[in-house]
């Protein structure tokens, strides 16, 4: 079903793509593009589609350099695209309220600069794809806690998440982003889950995490993602049982004072996004429910509770029991966004902070990606503060 419906979405690209050129060239020039596009859409989407059957085959090396050519190509079409389709919009409405004094047929066919389009398409598709997924930023927010206990003000915890290591997140840029956060000494860090992503990469990646433990005064926090259970959950906990790393399955540990970090698996059965099913929602509810209880076991009532979970509806579980914050991910803040604001929410909560009552959380936009492209969602690195006063930013 999910190459099938990758399909669809590339074969929907190459049409708008091809629709899309006889809007900016002349009937002439628009048939030489056609001979150049249209057999080079279907020989990517055909070579995507095999690659996904043969993937275990197919050398990493190559999948790299592939799919970030192909995401480059055909982004910039859809772009191309989207960027037409506006135009014609816009050309619509001016012409309805400033009709030309003298009809011209090629007014009709052509808008102007015709190139101006597919260069600026390439444009964008390169800097989301060589750029900004490859350009962590650091976004800083304050937690205000009733009661917070005096030698916990101040407080600072990162979180990273959803690094997918593989062909487009290396061991090499996990150890440049651990040392980069380690520079900034926050006292801990979480990791929220689908970053052992490689079963070929996953034992030398929990070794550089296990390296940086030391890095870090309260050490580093982790807990599983959905697509650990894909890369052979037995091995990734095998390894981290070897580790420094404080792994945490529907458990929680004292981390000082009163301060109590909980960690959740991810559900078996949990949807990938928002769901209308009744059944499978009450499953998910459900399964939520009773991770988080186990996690509460021995965590006196009177802490300061900071919940990890990988899927974001675990935030309406912080909040029914007051957590202080519960760090999320699995969105990856749906890798596109303008001024911030997620252009594809398929979540119940897509990217940044959820405010409950006295209860936060937060979506993590994510570090990686399987689909190898980010505009106006670059990749982050999030630092909350613990602050006995009313201020969130």
């Amino acid at each position: 079903m999910f190459i099938l419906i990758v399909a669809a979405l590339l074969g929907g690209i190459m049409a708008l793509a091809l629709v899309s050129i006889k809007f900016l060239f002349s009937e002439h020039i628009a048939k030489k593009f056609y001979k150049i596009f249209a057999p080079a859409d279907l020989i990517f989407i055909l070579v995507i589609i095999g690659g996904w059957w043969l993937r275990s085959f197919v050398p990493q090396w190559f999948i790299e350099l592939f799919g970030n050519f192909a995401t480059i190509f055909l982004m910039a079409q859809l772009i191309c695209s989207v960027i037409v389709i506006c135009a014609l919009v816009a050309r619509f409405f001016y012409r309805k309220f400033n009709p030309p004094k003298k009809f011209d047929p090629a007014r009709r066919r052509i808008l102007a600069y015709g190139m101006i389009y597919p260069l600026l398409s390439l444009a964008v598709s390169l800097y989301g794809n060589r750029i900004e997924k490859n350009s962590d930023v650091e976004n800083f927010y304050d937690v205000p806690i009733k009661n917070l206990p005096p030698d916990l003000e101040g407080f600072k915890l990162a979180q990273i998440s959803d690094l997918h290591l593989g062909a487009y997140f290396s061991l090499e840029r996990l150890e440049s982003l651990l040392q980069r956060i380690a520079d900034a000494k926050p006292d801990l860090l979480a990791i929220t889950g689908d970053i052992f992503d490689s079963v070929n990469m996953n034992p030398a990646a929990i070794k550089i995490v296990d390296a940086f433990t030391d890095k870090f005064k309260f050490g580093i926090y982790y807990i599983h993602g959905n697509h650990e259970h894909f890369r052979g959950i037995s091995a990734i906990e095998a390894g981290l049982a070897q580790t420094k790393i404080h792994w945490l399955v529907n458990r929680a540990e004292n981390v000082t004072s009163k301060l109590y970090i909980l960690g959740v698996d991810y559900p078996s059965r949990a949807p990938v996004t928002s769901t209308a099913d009744k059944e499978r929602e009450k499953i998910f509810v459900d399964a939520r429910k009773n991770f988080v209880d186990k996690a509460m076991e021995n965590v006196p009532d009177d802490s300061i509770k900071i919940l990890l979970a990988h899927h974001p509806e675990f935030i309406d579980d912080g909040a029914e029991r007051n957590f202080a914050l519960t760090l999320t991910g699995h969105t990856h803040g749906s890798q596109f966004g303008i001024f911030g604001v997620p252009l594809f929410p398929v979540f119940k909560y897509t990217r940044g902070v959820v405010k409950i009552g006295d209860s936060f959380g937060y979506v993590h936009v994510g570090n990686g990606s399987w689909f190898p492209f980010r505009f106006g969602c670059p990749p982050e690195i999030a630092y909350f503060t613990l602050k006995s006063t009313p201020n969130f930013s």
